[in-house]
């Protein structure tokens, strides 16, 4: 285990135990529930942060205490709203994003009929030209064409009702990269933007911290989930062996997927058992996961990882491919969260509200940069798994 094994397992059960007291008083049919994906997607709380992750968001924002609990309120209610807008939208629908600036979700429709169906919802509305179908259609066409590594990245940006595609900054005037995007924008509506760096991943060499360890490789665990905890794929292959920091033997990556996808789970024994918390790593407390209900386009997100510790930024866009040098990665979300080598597979985390695990991305937490990952209610879907919840 870690070397703060027995007190950081003593703080965890005393979170755990003292957040399940309170709830029993009112709620005590949900103490033997389990969140599977589905019912976690659906998840809401009144009680959407501790005040070390609200602490956390004023760092990183420049918030007040008051502005951050107002954000992640409206942020809970915008999760809430968006199922209903998109319903209301129907076949219209364009995709939808927050406005963190007044709280408040934008749902994007083609159709200037469904309007007040949608308004109706609490949403605001924008009018585009394309619908979100006809956008992950463009996509899936650029998905199926093979990119030249100055290429960084695609995705469905509901703003812009395009798919922007990225292009580093240093490879712009490569003669294949100027090919990919000319034959890009005859894919669908393209809108193509230089970015500052390539994406990498963001394993590392056998260090000091607090990791696991596949191999020379380090990692950071993502989320518990009932057998095991889930991270990244990229982080070790199905059958390889997995250690602490101390090196004792904690399970095998019983599943693994890169690239095309970023994820995998590692099962858990020896010793070793999982709890429903992510590590503040003494920068703010350990954090209980509730649910996994995926937070919009605009929400606030935070990190943990095994190098760089606590980081929050924002979620910048979803269902985005990321090309790297390995190869794509698709149906990813991107955030300006930044991060460093050996937090790959750490946990990305809205509220209370459990959402990914990191694959990668560019800059350090020195000079800023951008972070993706990879959504864990996928993970959960794609082998079965059920996240430890509190």
């Amino acid at each position: 285990m870690r070397r703060t094994t027995v007190l950081r397992a003593g703080m965890s059960v005393a979170l755990l135990m003292t957040t399940v007291a309170a709830a029993l008083g009112t709620q005590a049919s949900a103490a033997d529930t389990h969140a599977t994906a589905t019912e976690s997607a659906g998840a809401t709380t009144t009680a959407p942060a501790s005040t070390a992750l609200l602490t956390a968001m004023q760092r990183d924002f420049g918030l007040s205490k008051d502005q951050a609990t107002a954000r992640l309120a409206a942020e809970t209610s915008a999760r809430d709203v968006e199922r209903a807008a998109e319903r209301a939208a129907a076949g219209s629908y364009g995709g939808s994003w927050f406005e963190a600036k007044d709280g408040t979700l934008t749902v994007a429709i083609t159709d200037s009929s469904r309007r007040e169906a949608v308004e109706a919802t609490g949403a605001r509305v924008a009018l585009v030209e394309h619908t979100e179908r006809q956008l992950d259609a463009t996509m899936a066409r650029i998905d199926a064409h093979d990119a030249p590594s100055g290429v960084t990245s695609w995705h469905v940006d509901p703003e812009t009702s395009s798919v922007v595609v990225g292009v580093a900054a240093d490879r712009k005037d490569d003669n294949d990269v100027r090919a990919f995007t000319a034959w890009a924008r005859k894919a669908g509506p393209v809108t193509v933007r230089t970015v500052r760096q390539a994406p990498r991943t963001l394993a590392a060499g056998t260090v000091g911290g607090d990791p696991y360890y596949t191999g020379n490789v380090r990692c950071s665990i993502g989320f518990s989930v009932y057998g095991g905890f889930v991270t990244a794929g990229h982080c070790g292959q199905a059958g390889a062996g997995v250690s602490g920091w101390d090196h004792s033997y904690i399970g095998n990556f019983q599943g693994s997927s890169f690239p095309d996808n970023d994820y995998a789970w590692v099962n858990v024994g020896s010793g070793w058992w999982t709890v429903p918390v992510v590590l503040g790593w003494g920068t703010v407390s350990d954090q209980l996961v509730r649910g996994s209900a995926e937070a919009p386009i605009g929400a606030s997100i935070c990190r943990s990882g095994s190098t760089s510790h606590w980081h929050c930024g924002t979620v910048l866009a979803k269902n985005e491919t990321v090309n790297y040098s390995q190869g794509a990665v698709h149906q990813m979300t991107k955030t300006n969260v930044c991060a460093e080598p050996g937090d790959s597979g750490g946990s990305f985390i809205s509220g209370d509200q459990a959402q990914g695990v990191t694959s990668g991305g560019w800059g350090n937490c020195t000079s800023g940069g951008e972070t993706w990952y990879q959504p864990l209610n996928e993970i959960l879907n794609r082998y079965g798994l059920t996240l430890h919840t509190a």
